[in-house]
């Protein structure tokens, strides 16, 4: 696999700093924010300039001076207070984007340092509803464990369905007494739902019906087996409708391990910890403090109530050390709302007490806004359903099509529906910086202009439609010579598909591939308006027939690695 152009750039800017003398390693060439000044661009000049005991602007110019150009750039350019600017040779390019026409992987090579990763993500309560609020965790989740498999990881993806506590006692007295068997049938989540909140709201007005529900949970925690039967009814018809949801999503789970598995182990754990001294007892209730972390201090992690009752503390500690003794991982990845970053900190606080060496992050996000900038609900006040809001989206992208393309086969406008109505709701939020909030907006995740699936999918058909006319593909690949600005523009783009993906596990941030593949679409649309693809013979047209396969590559990889389909035709 051919190196990136950052790659090459940066192992002979090394090899200039240690013919300077210098540390190589201090030395970065990043991409050019302003490509009017260059392609790249490298600080190291500024950055050691002090220990060189020189001015920055004379260490570049010496650094320049034993850089190897070469084939692949012309020489470095000194700008500013000293940036090393590095335009590439359109020869090297014609020449790279040769070889990365051949490539599988887009340009995109495995990494050095292979880890087993667990990712926890989605984790839906059971008798209740999936609902707006797990888009993120579910979408951002599944994107991430896509590109740790691509970048070469292991990855176990866990959903840690919520199947244990309080609720069930509501929702097994409402069962016993309250049951629609018919309504049931027809919508079991309406059904389990409605049985909880009319239990729930008994509760306020009748000490009696409180007490029952509270019996109805302590046999079940205590292996009732009627209880335990009906509670495995609940557990089943909740993952059906949920495993519908998933499925329509294209996601998938390694793991699907709810609270309830780890249940027999959490007494034994808070006995260990306590005579390990790692916790201890404080106004009846067991904790664990940390005196020496500032943020910690005064919030002890609490993993028994003073009335003997466990918290999600305890059991994300069973857990941990049921994923380490089981998968044995490297890092374990939590995909959860930023609300709950105390609590992560806590418990990945508590972890490191019990002797816990694994890579622990909370991978937070902020909140899905509706229209009027506030949380997403329905006109009622509840959370909008997730299978009602993927419905609508497929709704919408239909009629969008059936205007667009009313010929089509209802069979074919009916795929292409599904992949661009869940496609833009995917890709509106693998776009955004994670820990933004954001506007859900129908006409503006549905557009075919800006910064969405859409237009990025119209991207993807515009390419293959160049093909249908040829009446062929490709084909081998032969000499590529690209002189056009357009063209080199675009190529560029494409070479840099290599250097984006590794950066985005990083920080966890898939919006960067998804506006780099962004800026590609709009690369490859300037290219189209201006430089003409068939007939315009020889070399000229094989080249620019290489660039729309290699665009058509990078694009359907990227939004595939983001979980995003692309349809042949819109």
């Amino acid at each position: 696999m051919s190196a990136t152009p950052q790659a090459v750039l940066t192992k002979r800017l090394h090899a200039a700093l240690v013919a300077c003398g210098l540390p190589p390693e201090r030395g970065e060439v990043t991409a050019a924010a302003d490509t009017r000044f260059g392609d790249y661009q490298a600080n190291a000049a500024m950055v050691l300039a002090k220990e060189a005991k020189t001015n920055p602007r004379e260490l570049a110019a010496r650094i320049a001076g034993y850089f190897e150009a070469g084939d692949i750039c012309l020489k470095p350019e000194i700008a500013g207070p000293g940036f090393l600017n590095f335009r590439l040779k359109p020869p090297w390019v014609s020449g790279q984007l040769r070889a990365l026409a051949d490539e599988a992987r887009c340009g995109v090579s495995a990494t050095k340092n292979p880890l087993r990763i667990i990712i926890d993500f989605s984790s839906p309560n059971i008798a209740k509803p999936m609902h707006v609020g797990h888009i993120r965790s579910t979408i951002l989740g599944h994107a991430l464990a896509r590109i740790a498999r691509f970048a070469g990881h292991e990855v176990v993806t866990d959903n840690h369905l919520g199947d244990w506590g309080t609720q069930f006692g509501k929702v097994l007295h409402g069962w016993k007494h309250l049951l629609d068997r018919d309504a049931l049938e027809r919508n079991p989540i309406a059904e389990m739902t409605r049985l909880y909140r009319e239990v729930n709201a008994l509760e306020q007005t009748d000490p009696a019906v409180h007490k029952a529900a509270r019996e109805e949970l302590v046999k079940l925690q205590q292996g009732d087996p009627e209880n335990r039967a009906i509670w495995e009814q609940l557990v089943d018809l909740s993952w059906a409708e949920f495993a519908g949801i998933y499925e329509k999503l294209g996601v998938d789970f390694d793991e699907r391990l709810g609270e309830s598995f780890y249940h027999p182990a959490l007494a034994p754990l808070v006995d260990q910890l306590l005579a390990a001294g790692t916790a201890q007892i404080s106004e009846g209730a067991a904790c664990i403090f940390f005196p020496d972390i500032p943020a910690l201090t005064e919030k002890p992690c609490l993993i028994r109530k003073s009335d003997g009752g466990f918290l999600y503390a305890t059991t994300d500690l069973a857990t941990i050390e049921y994923r380490i003794e089981r998968w044995d991982p490297q890092a374990i990845w939590y995909v959860a709302g930023a609300p709950q970053q105390l609590h992560f900190q806590q418990v990945f606080a508590a972890a490191r007490r019990m002797g816990v060496g694994t890579q622990l992050e909370h991978v937070a996000f902020g909140s899905i806004l509706g229209e009027d900038h506030k949380l997403m609900k329905t006109r009622s006040g509840d959370n909008v359903p997730l299978r009602d809001l993927m419905d609508e989206a497929v709704s919408r992208a239909r009629a969008m099509i059936e205007a667009k393309n009313p010929e089509l086969p209802a069979e074919e406008k009916e795929h292409i529906a599904r992949v661009v109505g869940l496609g833009a709701v995917k890709y509106a939020e693998l776009s955004q910086h994670r820990m933004s909030d954001y506007v859900f907006s129908w006409s503006k995740m549905l557009s075919l202009q800006g910064n969405t699936a859409p237009y990025l999918q119209n991207a993807y058909v515009r390419v293959r439609s160049i093909f249908r006319k040829l009446g062929s593909e490709l084909g081998s690949v032969q000499e590529v010579v690209l002189t056009e600005p357009a063209e080199l523009a675009l190529a560029k783009k494409l070479l840099r598909f290599g250097e984006i993906v590794p950066l985005v596990l990083q920080d966890f941030r898939p919006n960067l591939l998804a506006n780099h593949l962004f800026e590609t679409a709009n690369a490859f649309h300037t290219f189209y308006e201006a430089c003409p693809v068939l007939k315009s013979g020889g070399v000229t047209e094989h080249s620019r027939l290489v660039l729309c396969a290699a665009t058509a590559r990078v694009l359907k990889q990227g939004l595939d690695l983001l979980g995003v389909q692309v349809p042949e035709r819109m």
